[in-house]
């Protein structure tokens, strides 16, 4: 006689809509985000998602929510661990922005997804627009504890930012390439 062993299904939470949420905008932008579409991606019935939220609307909120808090917020706390001296913190900067931790989310895709996505979504916009002055802030902080004068510590700050956002869109681009790239820039503005 043989048993089968049987698999226990563990019970989505709300945390997984939002990263196949995400997943979904880095591969199809915002049209992509639907419940059918990202409950067939991640294998299971749309039922389990009338538990968590009440509609799109309601995930698109909270992944909006969650992307400032984890991808922000925690972020900035998380380098600000790092050291007390601000050239220290730039380097982990660099070193979070181009490590592995979002691809659950959808990888480096996602954050240009996010800005597509503020294109044709005013109220996404405004998000994006609060979230980039608050990372600018902080960036340019930091060139200012690094001994930048704040003229140019803000300077500084859009063209390292400028440079994250932008270094993952060229051809054949890779986290390592990024990160090589990000490190050699940030020496030359400090």
């Amino acid at each position: 006689m043989t048993s089968k062993v049987m698999k226990k299904k563990i019970p989505l939470n709300a945390l997984d809509w939002i990263k196949g949420g995400f997943r979904a905008l880095a591969l199809g932008g915002p049209q992509a985000i639907r419940v059918e579409a990202i409950a067939r991606q991640m294998k299971v019935s749309k039922g389990s998602f009338y538990w968590h939220f009440k509609d799109v609307g309601a995930l698109k909120t909270a992944m909006l929510e969650n992307w400032a808090r984890l991808a922000t917020y925690e972020a900035i706390a998380e380098v600000e661990q790092e050291a007390d001296e601000g050239r220290t913190r730039l380097f982990a900067l660099i070193r979070l922005a181009t490590g592995s931790q979002n691809e659950q989310y959808g990888g480096a895709a996602t954050e240009t997804a996010i800005r597509s996505w503020a294109r044709v979504d005013k109220n996404v916009a405004l998000v994006v627009k609060k979230i980039e002055s608050d990372r600018l802030a902080f960036v340019s902080a930091l060139f200012e504890d690094a001994g930048i004068e704040t003229s140019k510590s803000i300077q500084s700050a859009r063209l390292l930012y400028g440079a994250m956002i932008g270094l993952e869109q060229l051809p054949g681009s890779n986290r390592a390439k990024v990160r090589k790239d990000l490190e050699v820039l940030l020496e030359i503005l400090l």
